[in-house]
């Protein structure tokens, strides 16, 4: 019995730590969303996906698949680049990606919702971030309404104001729009995109009482963005990351630093970097177009980087100079909303109002409750009591 005991605790013990709370959680400090939404999300864990609380209690998962094809946005037509999105969601959902990115200004959101219903997978075990555009400021509550419906769907699990553009009396008004949907239970969690290149507009939106979940800049080993992510620190906001792998700009993914490193875990350079997000308690959403990359991209959960490699990798930032975009934001913007229609071909128009894939049992989300985290442990720790006891 000593021998089995002796197997057995250490096994416990590993199956207990590896589902306490991550080492990158944020405190608290924020009245959480109205109940709606809350009741409804069930997102549980797949391809080794850790959760990282928000400052309002909301667990969002930390890798997620960015749905931007910026070549295909040209097109005014957009039906390739939706069946095309409607494509790459598909893949992600089958490969186990539990939170997908898009935004209005994508003009793919209708491909979104459409490969979360080809997947088949339930919208309620899936993160679901969109984003509104400056054109939208000005009437955000519609705006927010009109993500919805692209998205076929009741509710977001996290809505950015997508760039500090415009009158900042207007990009506040948008804010609080959000805020009231976030009451209604319409949205889990709100976030800024991009506020870090106009400070007028990051700091009044901080004037707020309600202070944002989550913070979204482009961040990477050539640009860590270091000062940034402090600046996030002081409000206890989570910060994500757009264009994580630079999009192979500047030569990352040859890098001959990173790829040592990657041979050395037998991963790609991708992986490792993908993995240094996750290592320094970013969240980051690559996209793919190509189904072999996006199944490499979620293949990170299986190994570490050590401190040293850390440390090597953020000896490769070249600060603001690394960055790929770093826009000079004020009053003018440069995107052209204009409506598309996108039905892709064994749906009608009839789907877009039974859309909502989710069944309407308020099952209590285990993205969101701390509760549901601690009984989970405290009936795990009664295991391995039981074992050293009596076993």
């Amino acid at each position: 019995m000593k021998d089995i005991k002796t197997f057995i605790i250490p096994i416990l013990m590993i199956f207990m730590l590896t589902s306490c709370d991550s080492e990158f959680d944020h405190e608290v400090t924020q009245e959480g969303p109205g109940s709606g939404a809350q009741s409804k999300s069930n997102i549980q864990s797949k391809a080794g996906v850790p959760f990282i609380r928000l400052n309002n209690g909301v667990n969002m998962p930390q890798f997620g698949f960015g749905t931007q094809i910026l070549s295909m946005e040209s097109d005014p037509d957009r039906q390739a680049l939706n069946a095309k999105v409607d494509e790459t969601v598909t893949a992600a959902l089958t490969s186990d990606y539990i939170h997908l990115d898009t935004a209005h200004a994508y003009f793919n959101e209708k491909g979104v919702g459409y490969g979360i219903l080809r997947s088949k997978v339930d919208r309620n075990s899936i993160w679901i971030t969109s984003k509104l555009d400056p054109h939208e400021f000005d009437d955000a509550s519609n705006g927010i309404d009109g993500i919805l419906e692209r998205l076929q769907t009741d509710y977001l699990d996290l809505l950015f104001l997508h760039h500090p553009v415009g009158n900042i009396n207007t990009i506040v008004s948008a804010y609080r729009a959000m805020v009231e949907a976030y009451k209604a239970g319409k949205v889990r969690a709100i976030g800024i995109s991009n506020f870090d290149n106009r400070m007028e507009a990051y700091n009044a939106i901080m004037e707020e009482e309600f202070k944002p979940q989550v913070m979204q800049i482009e961040c990477h080993p050539y640009a860590q963005r270091n000062e940034t992510r402090e600046l996030a620190k002081t409000y206890d906001i989570q910060v994500e990351c757009w264009f994580p792998l630079k999009h192979n700009q500047d030569g990352i993914l040859s890098d001959e630093t990173l790829t040592s490193i990657a041979n050395a875990h037998n991963k790609s350079v991708a992986q490792v970097i993908l993995r240094w997000h996750i290592q320094e308690g970013l969240i980051a959403i690559p996209g793919s177009t190509n189904a072999t990359h996006i199944k490499e991209n979620i293949d990170i959960f299986d190994f570490e980087l050590t401190d040293s490699e850390m440390n090597t990798i953020r000896g490769l930032d070249q600060g603001e100079a690394g960055r790929a975009y770093n826009i000079p934001y004020g009053n003018d913007w440069f995107t052209n909303l204009v409506d598309y229609s996108y039905i892709p071909e064994g749906f009608n128009s009839s789907s877009e109002s039974s859309s909502d894939s989710s069944s309407d049992s308020s099952s209590e989300s285990s993205s969101d409750s701390s509760s549901k985290g601690i009984n989970f442990t405290l009936g795990k720790l009664f295991i391995i009591l039981f074992f050293v006891f009596f076993a």
